[in-house]
């Protein structure tokens, strides 16, 4: 199955059904994967897709196949595309990269001025990071927004982080530079990039 075969779409209020789903597989990914990830409710999924700052994958039938969501940070200066998951039955086609490609423009689309960062364990997202021509990162370099390391309080690496004063953990940094024009793809890169 390929990635076109999905509807890859900027969440809204139609959507908020889903949450609960995308929820549930957030967490039971982690768990199989045995790595952290921090925790979000379904009232907060639901509540970026009634902001506009998610984006959903659907297969033809209706079926949920994916979804990833847009925090911001230190005044809309630093957005960080978070929560990439992908339904099981639908993974090993594309469609994370699509979701990433999808979630990455509507980014900078809303935020034009922002550094866009992620924090990973998975070695899919990173490639996926780097085609999109974020780079590795020390955390120094992220936001040091209280409210976002909050958000790592419901990961079990938490205290990892926290002993290594917030310098490092197990997820990999990841930046894109606005301003740095060397890591953006070209217009042609992308397309090569993104169609399967």
């Amino acid at each position: 199955m390929k990635e076109n075969t999905f509807i890859v779409i900027q969440a809204t209020l139609e959507h908020i059904g889903y949450a609960d789903q995308i929820c549930h597989e957030m967490a039971e990914s982690a768990k199989a994967r045995g790595t952290g990830i921090a925790k979000r409710a379904p009232e907060y999924v639901a509540n970026k897709m009634l902001e506009g700052k998610a984006v959903i994958a659907l297969h033809p039938d209706g079926t949920w196949a994916g979804f990833c969501y847009i925090e911001t940070w230190s005044h809309n200066k630093f957005v960080a595309n978070s929560g990439l998951i992908v339904n099981p039955i639908f993974r090993n086609c594309g469609l994370a990269k699509a979701i990433k490609r999808t979630i990455f423009d509507l980014s900078c689309t809303k935020y034009p001025e922002a550094k866009i960062f992620g924090l990973t364990t998975g070695l899919a997202v990173m490639k996926i990071n780097s085609e999109l021509g974020y780079e590795p990162v020390t955390y120094a370099q992220l936001t040091q927004d209280e409210e976002f390391w909050k958000g790592c309080q419901s990961c079990v690496n938490y205290e990892i982080l926290m002993s290594k004063d917030r310098k490092n953990c197990l997820c990999t940094a990841m930046l894109w530079d606005p301003t740095d024009k060397k890591n953006q793809p070209t217009h042609e890169e992308k397309k090569s990039c993104f169609s399967l």
